[in-house]
């Protein structure tokens, strides 16, 4: 390829001035040379995987068709979200309605529908899209700010306090901006995301104006810019935001608890940081940030930081289901150990968070526990967030409830729906990993891939129906046959360990068998880092099948969590278990779990749901007739997935079972 005869300062200018097949061309190579050197692997994007598979498919289709649809009605009917930027354009006359982090869900329901567009394309949604995209674009400002709340009330007072989120809806822009690029080729929304950052470096940076994030997000996505565009002021961008924290350096916080800065992760620089604090998804955002830094610099400061704050929420602060941040009161984590159930908060949107954070941190290290986190969050803490419907959600994510939990249309503050739309719309982001020297199947999803080794393409094909089932089918097919080293992840829970660490623990430690071979014959391997690593020369055709026993295992967590003491909970494969009233007469607070119950599975739905229900004869308490005692007896229990629950209206639920009549009675 010949050089090409631009400056980068020159390439850029001409970006900005819209010379547009030159500069998509450019985006496109500025992309590749942008990317890490550092990562093991890198994930194979959700544009290169179809999915096919009975567990996620559906999902997936249902967000297309249902989820942003009621994200959009709610955006742009029944909200004022989208009648501000008409304002802020002068297309409307008005005032700015709602809360000032309001921008940043038009955002993020920006992104779910490019994600969306590129696995399902609908002409339809796309104009939409487009319409909110012309109303964003005119709303910006001459300098290339972009906030309707500032810019509608307060312009004079813009860039004074850094509590109001006007660097994270920047963040949501951006991250929007490029997934619309990716799945549409327009470039409209990404044109508004570089002005915008453009603007921000102007201001802030070393030798600038100090500024501390009030709600982390900007720094990812700031890392995501430089990789789209190539453009190195990004990713110093985000490192320096990044050095900012930890040195008193916040300023005109507007909200008395935010004066305490381990709400913000302010009270350390974050490469000296070793505990988790304050609120959940600012965190998380935070140090998906850090490791994407990372993964581009080397920085081993940063890498030593996460290690040492991802061992203490894995083995002190979450919850069975991978839902972290205990207290409702600063949406975040307390003290170790502080686990409560009916009161946990959960947000959906911390789940999602871990699920980003600890892709990172698997692509960086190459350590299958990551992902064993990661698919605990997904299936379970996550994934409660959405209804069977599609058109409902949680914000927060209890243990247990009495009945007085349901799922709603919408929030306040909606973070959660758009944010749970994106991440199940982008799924494919998180089964496959590759690298010059092989492929890593992290999540078994049934879905079609492809890699490239050498100059040969390898097509891959995975069919399971995980995780009810525990048999994965891998097939291969090179035109030529080619030599490299298939990763396959073996899930900690199939090992004998529900998480990293040893805050919970199987009441029956005995691992679970498996099978691993290649075309019909047991397989060579060695395993690393979680992994069953088979390296072969593969030929058209070739098959390999995975086989885990989905046993159902009970799980206890240590003596420190007090909320869990003499209980155990379900769980089979990757899914924890809930008992629901809707299954068990009405209620779930008188049911004893005695240690050593046997199980049964049976397939079922609820809704429209496939589903591996459990069953097991069980101690139930009830009031006598007359009111005056309790009786107990042996009933039949249905337990259910933790994600399914408070889909058929109000009902008691719990995750965490007694094993003792004594317990029920402390409860009842």
């Amino acid at each position: 390829m010949k050089k090409l005869l631009f400056s980068k300062e020159m390439i850029l200018a001409m970006r900005r001035k819209h010379v547009p097949i030159l500069g998509a061309f450019l985006l496109f190579v500025f992309a590749g040379k942008a990317q890490s050197s550092y990562q093991l692997f890198e994930p194979i994007n959700f544009s290169q995987v179809t999915i096919n598979d009975a567990f996620w498919k559906p999902k997936v289709e249902k967000v297309a068709t249902t989820t942003l649809k009621a994200c959009i009605y709610q955006t742009e009917t029944a909200t004022p979200r989208i009648d501000n930027f008409a304002i802020a354009a002068g297309k409307k006359q008005g005032q700015f309605k709602g809360i000032f982090y309001d921008d940043s869900d038009v955002f993020k329901a920006l992104e779910a529908i490019a994600y969306s567009l590129k696995s399902k394309p609908d002409s339809a949604l796309e104009r939409k899209a487009d319409e909110w995209i012309d109303l964003i674009a005119a709303a910006q400002q001459p300098d290339g700010y972009i906030n309707t709340y500032y810019t509608l009330q307060f312009p004079e007072k813009r860039w004074t306090d850094m509590s109001m989120h006007e660097d994270y809806n920047g963040g949501h822009l951006i991250e929007a901006a490029i997934a619309y690029y990716d799945a549409t080729g327009k470039r409209k929304l990404l044109d508004v995301a570089i002005r915008f950052a453009d603007h921000f470096d102007s201001l802030f940076g070393p030798g600038k104006r100090h500024w501390v994030t009030g709600h982390q997000e900007l720094e990812l996505a700031l890392v995501k810019l430089y990789k789209t565009t190539g453009n190195k002021k990004y990713l110093d961008l985000a490192d320096w935001l990044l050095s900012e924290r930890g040195h008193k350096r916040a300023y005109g916080y507007t909200w008395t608890d935010w004066k305490d800065t381990g709400y913000a992760q302010d009270l350390k620089p974050v490469k000296e940081q070793t505990e988790i604090t304050g609120h959940a998804v600012r965190a998380m955002y935070m140090y998906t940030g850090a490791a994407d830094v990372a993964a581009i610099t080397g920085d081993e400061g940063y890498m030593n930081a996460m290690k040492k704050v991802w061992e203490d929420v894995v083995y002190r602060n979450m919850y069975i289901t991978g839902g972290i941040g205990s207290a409702g009161s600063n949406e975040g984590f307390s003290v170790d150990y502080d686990l409560p159930n009916e009161r946990a908060y959960c947000e959906t949107c911390a789940s999602v968070g871990m699920v980003f954070w600890n892709q990172r941190m698997n692509l960086l290290t190459g350590e299958s526990k990551y992902i064993d986190v990661l698919e605990r969050s997904l299936y379970n803490g996550a994934l409660d967030g959405l209804s069977l419907s599609g058109d409902r959600f949680f914000y927060g994510n209890p243990l247990a409830s009495r009945g007085q939990h349901f799922r709603r249309e919408w929030f306040g503050t909606a973070c959660c729906p758009a944010n749970i739309a994106r991440l199940v719309a982008s799924i494919g982001n998180y089964i496959y990993g590759k690298s010059d020297k092989g492929l890593w199947v992290n999540l078994y999803i049934g879905s079609n891939t492809s890699i490239k080794v050498g100059k040969n393409e390898v097509p891959v094909s995975m069919t399971t129906n995980y995780p009810w089932d525990g048999k994965v089918t891998l097939t291969f097919n090179p035109k030529t046959k080619t030599k490299f080293a298939l990763h396959l992840r073996i899930p900690g829970w199939l090992t004998g360990e529900p998480v990293p660490g040893d805050l919970y623990k199987f009441v029956d430690p005995a691992p679970s068998g498996y099978t691993i071979t290649v075309n019909g014959k047991p397989a060579t391997y060695v395993v690393e880092n979680g992994y069953a690593v088979i390296e072969r020369e593969w030929k058209k055709g070739d098959v390999v099948v995975f086989e885990m026993e989905m046993d159902v295992k009970t799980v206890e967590t240590r003596p420190e969590v007090k909320a869990d003491s003499n209980r155990v909970a379900i769980q089979r494969g990757p899914i924890v278990y809930c008992v629901e009233g809707a299954d068990n007469d009405g209620a779930a607070w008188n049911l004893v779990l005695p240690k050593g119950s046997k199980f049964i599975t049976t397939n079922t739905t609820i809704l429209d749901e496939p589903i591996v229900a459990i069953k097991t004869e069980a101690p139930v308490v009830t009031v006598s007739s007359d009111g005056l005692s309790l009786q107990t007896e042996k009933k039949q229990i249905t337990a259910i997935p933790y994600y399914t629950w408070a889909n058929r209206g109000r009902h008691q639920m719990q995750v965490w079972l007694p094993v003792s009549i004594k317990e029920v009675l402390i409860n009842y």
